[in-house]
């Protein structure tokens, strides 16, 4: 993972500025819930009425509000309104001065709500209670009762004096009861919630008149009055923060209604509202996703491109020893399918990941605030997620690990069988290498389908987890609810935070799924990136002064890396300038070994090679590179034009310059019969023209360099005896000046080289002209007596039957 993030360095302010669009994300995400709860439980069930403070209130119900305040309480309550006509009209106060007036004033103005609508057969029972408890007790008691939490009462014990007069009766009427006090009651229907939560009509009566007339009286003093308060107030505590509230709410309402205050425009104004500011929030939201997306995208792609940059650059710079080590096939997956895979990943983990966290927290700051109490459950939760998750990756990781390795293996066979589909074609290996690539996708596939497989349960068992999730917040949320501790929208709000909590490490967890194989991807890149070539410039190489091509083997030994025994033995001979030299023997005596240490593709292990007097080693690779022209045994042609093939070592190279190099290479005659000429189209691979002309398009383009040291490494062998003939012909007429180095099979090809050095086993056991080799080497002798008749090689017949 630490090397999936060392990528993402270089773009750290774009990585910064995502990271504060997902809070911003968050934070919207985060305040739609709460809108949700407000909508519920403020605007539908409170009617858009947020405190306990009436907006508009009549003066005699402001007044006759005041009698169960104490000093100050009715202070407070005084302050915050101001006469306007016959009403009064609350003052235009901060937010957190309501909340704070809404905790102030709960009590009393839950109070004489209660008392303004306490039920008929509950205020007859409450007085037939007082009076019994005033015959009993002279006069010296005085009770609350109330019902379900929610009507109240109190009387005075000086009440005896009915109880007296009435004590052979069970209790008096409304009308008796008002006669009695002098006072007149209101009386009205309401409808009202039973203990089953069913809703009927009751007749009700306001029976503060009672109270206001018992205190003028002298019948109820302070301290009882306050003492029946403080039975309401344990009363009153049972029902729960939130069902108080919306009692001292229902209050407000009534107040604002009977002030002439349209509470339907309120409820209306406040649902509009908080629907806008929902469809801000949500238009906020989806800039924000855009642009995070957006910003991701980008530094992943620029991730991509630099670790395809790194990579390519690396690999044009290993020498063949590292291109030994990695595999072609492995490099190509490692350069397009690692690097995607990393590039996916870091989209999510900026997209995904980081807004994971940032989420999370913030739900469980949001379910802490509900003060639903339930966090227990979202704990649990989150820790059988771990587990099943942890479960699950422990069984899939070491499948991860194998299926890049099988990536690499079923690229390798599927080049294999491409680049040689002739030669199948021409054994009829057709069906077995049918069943070889059958054999390479089925391991791929099987890899792949038990690390799917694996992961197929991880979002069932996440939805189960999820959904028992909810069920237990609805189970224990709905006795909180009956309890009154908690609304039914501040319960909405605590399942969405849980569900937000849980899909937080939901994305982790379907992270799981791509990270181990992007971990894995991202090794095989550091592996290739973190790794050095065997052939480096000096730090401070020597600059070449003069450039005559002069190539000088000094006793070079050689051996590839990891082999025990050396390829090449005491090589030592010198190129000439303006002369060939030619190098020849057996397959697999050495002769390519020995000219890829010329332009550095190996370093010698024993001796030295200089140019030009310099030990090669100690010359910087690109001036090295300059000086040489080189032809592989392999024609080799590049995807464009055959101008631009023959341009590739010398992108400046004029008409005349590429023109002259083909007809030195033999190639104009084919390139003048094409359509386009020097604009032909070449193929990939140079798959659209002939061996030979590939050879001699290749050689056209060392030639056209115009190098200092030609080599060719059996570039001549495709072509016929006359083409050769002309071609060697035209390199001794035009090419003068450089140093020419020839490796060949034919003897024909190199038979009026300047100087033939003869390879056996890696020792040179000849060196020479023609002539001379003919004489005095019998290993030269004997390849030429296979090639050419004892007329071409100028012996009698006699010799060679006696060298035979």
């Amino acid at each position: 993972m630490s090397k999936i993030f060392k990528n993402m360095i270089p773009y750290w302010k774009i990585v910064i500025a995502i990271i504060g669009l997902l809070v911003v994300q968050a934070w919207c995400d985060l305040s739609l819930p709460s809108y949700t709860s407000d909508i519920i439980d403020v605007g539908i069930q409170n009617h858009g009425v947020e405190h306990v403070m009436p907006e508009k209130i009549q003066e005699e119900e402001f007044q006759t509000a005041q009698f169960i305040m104490t000093d100050q309480e009715k202070r407070i309550w005084n302050d915050i309104y101001v006469k306007k006509g016959d009403t009064k009209v609350l003052k235009n106060l901060s937010q957190d001065r309501l909340e704070e007036l809404d905790k102030q004033l709960a009590l009393p103005l839950i109070m004489n709500y209660q008392m303004s609508a306490m039920e008929e057969k509950t205020f007859e029972k409450m007085v037939a209670s007082q009076m019994a408890s005033g015959s009993k007790n002279n006069g010296s008691q005085n009770d609350a009762a109330s019902q379900g939490g929610k009507d109240v009462g109190s009387q005075n014990g000086n009440s005896a004096k009915v109880g007296r007069s009435s004590k052979n009766q069970s209790g008096l009427s409304v009308d008796q009861i008002e006669k009695f006090m002098g006072v007149k009651l209101h009386r009205f229907r309401q409808k009202k919630e039973d203990s089953d939560g069913n809703s009927k009509m009751v007749q009700c009566v306001d029976v503060r008149p009672v109270f206001i007339a018992m205190q003028k009286n002298g019948m109820l003093d302070e301290k009882t009055l306050f003492s029946t308060r403080d039975s309401m107030k344990n009363t009153i505590d049972t029902m729960g923060s939130s069902l108080v509230k919306t009692t001292g709410i229902a209050y407000a309402i009534a107040c604002d209604k009977a002030a002439g205050v349209d509470v339907d425009k309120i409820q209306k104004t406040y649902l509009v509202y908080a629907g806008l500011k929902m469809v801000g929030m949500a238009l906020l939201m989806g800039v924000v996703t855009v642009l995070v997306g957006f910003f991701a995208s980008k530094v992943a792609a620029g991730i991509g491109m630099t670790l395809r940059e790194n990579v390519f650059k690396k690999v044009v710079g290993f020498s063949n020893a590292e291109m030994d080590r990695f595999s072609t096939a492995s490099l190509i997956t490692r350069s397009t399918n690692d690097i995607q895979q990393i590039q996916m990943v870091s989209v999510m983990l900026l997209r995904m990941v980081a807004y994971a966290p940032i989420l999370g927290i913030g739900g469980v700051l949001k379910v802490v605030q509900t003060g639903a109490g339930m966090g227990w459950i979202i704990v649990l939760a989150i820790i059988v997620i771990i587990g099943y998750v942890l479960l699950l990756m422990s069984s899939a990781m070491p499948k991860f690990k194998l299926m890049q390795k099988l990536v690499d293996r079923i690229n390798l066979v599927s080049r294999e069988i491409l680049t040689g589909l002739s030669v199948i074609r021409a054994f009829g290996r057709e069906d077995t290498e049918e069943e070889r690539f059958d054999a390479a996708n089925k391991d791929l596939t099987k890899t792949t389908l038990f690390t799917n497989r694996v992961m197929t349960f991880m979002m069932p068992g996440m939805m189960m987890i999820m959904n028992v999730l909810t069920v237990g917040i609805v189970w224990f949320g709905a006795k909180k609810i009956d309890a009154g501790s908690m609304q039914v929208g501040a319960m909405t709000a605590f399942i969405t935070y849980a569900m937000m909590i849980v899909m937080s490490f939901l994305m982790l967890t379907m992270m799981s799924i791509m990270l181990p194989r992007a971990a894995v991807a991202a090794e095989r890149i550091d592996e290739v990136i973190q790794t050095e070539s065997s052939i480096v410039d000096i730090d401070e190489p020597e600059t070449l002064t003069t450039h005559n091509g002069r190539i000088a083997f000094e006793h070079v030994c050689f051996r590839y890396p990891g082999a025990t025994e050396d390829v090449l033995h005491d090589i030592d001979f010198v190129a000439e300038p303006g002369k060939t030299t030619a190098i020849i023997g057996s397959t697999g005596c050495g002769k390519s070994t020995l000219v890829n240490l010329i332009p550095r593709l190996y370093d010698v292990t024993d001796g030295k090679i200089t140019l030009d007097g310099k030990d090669i080693r100690r010359i910087a690779m690109s001036d090295l590179r300059e000086e040489i022209g080189y032809v592989p045994q392999k024609g080799i042609l590049f995807s464009g034009t055959i101008a631009s093939n023959l341009r590739f070592g010398k992108g400046d190279a004029t008409e005349e310059e590429i023109e002259r190099a083909a007809d030195i290479a033999q190639a104009t005659e084919f390139i003048d019969a094409k359509e386009e000429h020097y604009d032909s189209a070449i193929a990939q691979g140079g798959s659209n023209v002939s061996g030979g002309q590939k050879q001699r398009l290749a050689i056209a383009r060392a030639i056209a360099k115009n190098p200092k040291i030609c080599i060719f490494d059996d570039s001549f062998s495709a072509l016929d005896l006359k083409t050769d003939a002309a071609l060697r012909g035209a390199l001794s007429e035009n090419v003068t000046d450089s140093t020419i180095i020839i490796v060949a099979q034919r003897i024909s090809t190199i038979l009026h080289a300047e100087q033939i050095l003869v390879l056996d086993e890696g020792r040179i056991v000849g060196k020479g002209t023609h002539e001379e080799l003919l004489e005095h080497c019998e290993v030269y002798r004997q390849i030429a007596e296979s090639q050419l008749s004892a007329s071409e090689l100028g012996m009698e017949e006699s010799e060679v039957t006696m060298h035979e």
